[in-house]
């Protein structure tokens, strides 16, 4: 839901700037303000709203999302560096991510004050709960699609996450 004060500073701020157009995108909502020419100069708002999305549990398989560049080389190591990895520490090739499947809020917990459903070095099985994604004021569960350990979490509670986001690194087994 768009506030209509914070369409308007937005509105203002273009109209103050220098600024021709801009466009923001959030939770499922796309604003973009441009200045018309045609109109003598005056903003121009169009709003739309992404397509709904499936529910969690009829989600099967997230497609892979494009590493990031900065992601990459840092997985990558360094000239000369040793290529093993240390017993304590799990092989990250034979982690399998767990992304969010939807654009929304990751609560760790059914509530503020009950523990996570799962934390790092926890066991889970195939259809386990792993977290709730809140969208539009829905909440789903996202449920594991592997049975392994939790190597890590990768969001905290009450973060704002984006589709194909890694939320869960599970080691299979």
């Amino acid at each position: 839901m768009i506030k209509i004060e914070w369409l308007r500073r937005l509105v203002r701020l273009v109209e103050d700037s220098g600024i021709d157009e801009v466009e923001i995108q959030r939770f499922g909502t796309k604003v973009k303000v441009r200045r018309s020419p045609a109109a003598g100069g005056g903003p121009v708002v169009t709003t739309g709203y992404a397509a709904p999305l499936p529910a969690v549990s009829q989600v099967r398989e997230t497609p892979a999302l494009p590493a990031e560049p900065a992601a990459t080389s840092a997985a990558e190591p360094a000239a000369g560096a040793d290529e093993t990895t240390p017993a304590s520490e799990p092989a990250t090739e034979n982690l399998e991510d767990v992304t969010s499947p939807m654009v929304g809020t990751f609560y760790s917990a059914p509530s503020p004050d009950d523990p996570p459903f799962v934390s790092a070095g926890d066991r889970v099985e195939k259809g386990q709960v792993l977290c709730i994604l809140e969208a539009m004021k829905l909440m789903n569960e996202l449920e594991s699609e592997v049975t392994g350990v939790v190597r890590e979490v990768c969001a905290d509670n009450g973060d704002p996450v984006e589709y194909g986001q890694t939320l869960f690194r599970v080691e299979p087994g």
